[in-house]
């Protein structure tokens, strides 16, 4: 019952969050001028294509991680990873970095595989999608120096928090401490019966990262995580075409507002939901968008993304089930 609770409150106390920062950017928004440009200046074709390309991201996200699954000597049917990938996405915006968890359990459950061996694929993944990310952030940074400082100069509560997290002292403190106390009291925990089942779930862990080195087709991983990566930046890139005060912005413009953007994802709300929005507001004002104009564009390019991802994340647990059960009784 306190698991529950506690499960709960942290739902609310993120989704009040996010829905703190959406109101925050939106409050002085002119609601007549919103519904207005979302009913007649906006050529939604250009919306259908990026939802398309979206889509094909998510595929080859399928495919990669079906790839990584190889090693571990299972070969799951890429309908159920594509929509255990959905059912994380889903969850991902019930609680933030919940998704990969609950797709490794959706996976496991239907495949007959280990959890923590699918775990193990998925932080691989994950370090391949922070490399992705930082080498675009390096990208731009060089391209656009001028503007990556205008947007910090604009922003300094930005720059002060990434100047704490780079020079941090508590953070070489804790992981100095952390390392001592180890260090001094590893032979109890060598002892403790705790540790061996750690050492279970961490063998089953080390299997799962182990799944790279033995996959035989790296160049088809690396080819899907960088396709995944254009797709998702052409998705957002492409919106800037359903506008007319965005449609003359060029690639490079395109490619700063999806990084920049992206870290709006990593705040600790469902979807981005306030950050994401905050972000891209604030680096179109950087290229000369009005704010309000600015505010637009987010709204919609967020909302697109996130109704897809919510629709096909529904669709996908309602048909898991039938779909296994046909196939178990085939």
């Amino acid at each position: 019952m306190n698991s529950k609770i506690t499960k709960s409150l942290k739902f609310l106390a993120f989704l009040a969050l996010g829905v703190l920062l959406f109101w925050l950017v939106y409050k002085d928004q002119d609601v007549d001028r919103l519904k207005s440009i979302l009913k007649n200046d906006v050529n939604y074709w250009w919306v259908l294509l990026s939802l398309v390309l979206g889509l094909l991201s998510h595929v080859s996200r399928t495919i990669r991680w079906n790839l990584m699954i190889e090693p571990l000597g299972k070969t799951p049917r890429t309908l159920n990873t594509f929509l255990a990938v959905m059912v994380g996405y889903l969850m991902n915006l019930v609680f933030p970095r919940m998704g990969e968890i609950s797709r490794c359990g959706v996976l496991a459950r239907y495949e007959n595989m280990s959890f923590t061996q699918l775990i193990g694929t998925v932080v691989v993944e994950r370090i391949i999608d922070v490399i992705m990310l930082l080498l675009l952030t390096l990208t731009i940074i060089v391209v656009q120096f001028g503007e990556v400082i205008q947007f910090l100069d604009n922003n300094p509560e930005v720059k002060a928090q990434l100047s704490n997290i780079a020079f941090s002292p508590w953070a070489v403190l804790s992981i100095a401490g952390l390392i001592g106390l180890l260090v001094l009291f590893r032979k109890r925990l060598l002892q403790t019966k705790a540790l061996s089942k750690v050492r279970v779930i961490l063998n089953n862990f080390a299997e799962g990262l182990r799944s790279f080195k033995d996959m035989r087709n790296k160049w088809a991983f690396l080819a899907h995580s960088i396709f995944i990566w254009v797709m998702y930046y052409l998705m957002l890139y492409v919106i800037f075409f359903s506008f007319d005060f965005t449609s003359h912005l060029s690639a490079i413009a395109g490619l700063t507002t999806f990084v920049l953007g992206s870290y709006g994802m990593v705040a600790p709300v469902q979807g981005g939901i306030g950050a994401w929005h905050f972000m891209v507001m604030q680096v179109l004002m950087v290229y000369g968008i009005d704010k309000a104009d600015g505010m637009v564009f987010a709204l919609l390019a967020h909302t697109s993304m996130m109704g897809m991802m919510i629709i096909l994340g529904l669709v996908a647990l309602l048909i898991l089930p039938f779909i296994n059960r046909r196939e178990a009784t085939a």
